[in-house]
């Protein structure tokens, strides 16, 4: 059994930054990929953000240059550095990872419950 706690969200003017971590906990499972998806009022989840256990990152076209996802994988924990926020950034923001349990060769996909990031002057 996992679970996905997120942290770091809330009220920021735009154009400041905001800090998300996202740690995986529980036992017998191992960490692949990691990433951040978002979801406006109305609007599907989108991806924001991917990072695989060896480091190679991908990006939405819409926070390019912006945002940065890195990982500490001794605390199994994925990060989003969120810089020159906007209003449209505003979003509950959920974070995803690829577990593969101890003793299969099959990966199971887990979610946080999300972190509200809001963008307002």
């Amino acid at each position: 059994q996992v679970q996905l706690v997120e942290s770091g969200g809330g009220l920021v003017q735009p154009g400041g930054s905001l800090r998300l971590s996202c740690a995986a906990s529980g036992s017998n499972f191992a960490v692949n990929a990691m990433g951040w998806h978002r979801q406006a009022p109305g609007k599907q989840r989108e991806l924001v953000a991917t990072i695989s256990s060896g480091g190679r990152t991908l990006y939405a076209d819409s926070v390019k240059g912006r945002f940065t996802i890195s990982r500490d994988n001794a605390k199994n924990t994925v990060y989003l550095q969120m810089n020159s926020l906007k209003p449209e950034d505003t979003a509950v923001y959920y974070c995803n990872a690829q577990i593969k349990p101890v003793g299969t060769n099959y990966n199971t996909y887990y979610w946080g419950l999300g972190t509200q990031v809001t963008v307002s002057s």
